[in-house]
């Protein structure tokens, strides 16, 4: 598998980009059962970081957990965020996924091409530049997935199973391997789906969220849409990835754009698993 690495003095001109950033951030990412565990929505980086609570936008927050889907919207906080309480004594994973509706956004031509280029949108430039339209404004509409892997217990090969099968997120980050039984390799290979198909040409990137200024990693999906990163066995770590393809029969936006997120996190030791 070959994956192309873009560099990291790059980000440097990214702000616009990574103000975008969403993701679950859930107070622990290993619990014991029948824990209770509070979660907020963070969106962007660095200073630029802060609390999301725009609970009116989800249409759809589910744990996926042993063959079974829970609604978790009943217990949205009125200020952002959610409880939960893990089902059941029996360990396993807990999948917390969440989906938005559409909010519209449009920022001035050189912004836009900087953020399309940042997150490798090379449909979205190549787009533009067809119509005529590099040196106008960028108008798109935009929507958010977000998965957060929550292990309770000890990890199990059902755990293995559930981390590794995709939930029907519209881009979605799909691992290969169980974040929680890397072992002493630490080598985490996932696969990105758009709409049920491996997407190719992608830029994947890895946050260490706690000191979240800027990735540590990024990739290009490869053919077959993959892509792999080494992750630490402490922190709390964020993958993300960008999409857009042309709006035909909207003429307030050209693009649609979807974000979509996995974190996952080690609160106790995980080198010898």
């Amino acid at each position: 598998m070959k994956i192309r690495i873009v560099a990291l003095s790059l980000l440097i001109i990214a702000v616009p980009v990574t103000a975008h950033d969403f993701w679950i951030q859930p107070a622990r990412f290993q619990v014991e059962p029948e824990t209770a565990m509070a979660f907020t929505f963070q969106v962007g980086h660095g200073k630029f970081r802060e609390r999301w609570n725009n609970n009116q936008r989800i249409v759809s927050l589910i744990d996926f957990h042993r063959g079974t889907r829970r609604d978790l919207r009943p217990q949205l906080r009125s200020g952002g965020g959610f409880d939960l309480v893990t089902s059941g004594a029996a360990p396993g994973l807990h999948i917390i996924a969440m989906q938005s509706n559409h909010a519209t956004s449009e920022l001035p031509a050189i912004r836009f091409n900087d953020y399309a280029r940042e997150e490798g949108l090379v449909p979205l430039l190549a787009g533009r530049k067809a119509a005529g339209k590099t040196n106008s404004p960028g108008r798109e509409r935009y929507s958010r997935r977000a998965k957060a892997l929550i292990q309770v217990g000890q990890a199990t090969a059902a755990s293995q199973a559930l981390a590794t099968r995709p939930i029907g997120l519209k881009l979605e980050i799909v691992p290969d391997r169980d974040p929680y039984a890397l072992g002493a390799n630490r080598t985490l290979p996932v696969h990105i789906l758009y709409n049920g198909r491996r997407l190719p040409n992608a830029t994947v990137k890895l946050t260490n969220l706690g000191a979240d200024q800027r990735p540590v990693a990024i990739a290009v999906t490869d053919r077959a849409g993959r892509a792999q990163f080494r992750v630490p066995s402490t922190g709390a770590w964020l993958i993300n990835v960008i999409w857009s393809e042309p709006v035909r029969n909207d003429p307030k936006v050209e693009f649609d754009t979807t974000f979509s997120s996995l974190t996952f996190g080690y609160d106790r030791s995980t080198r010898d698993r």
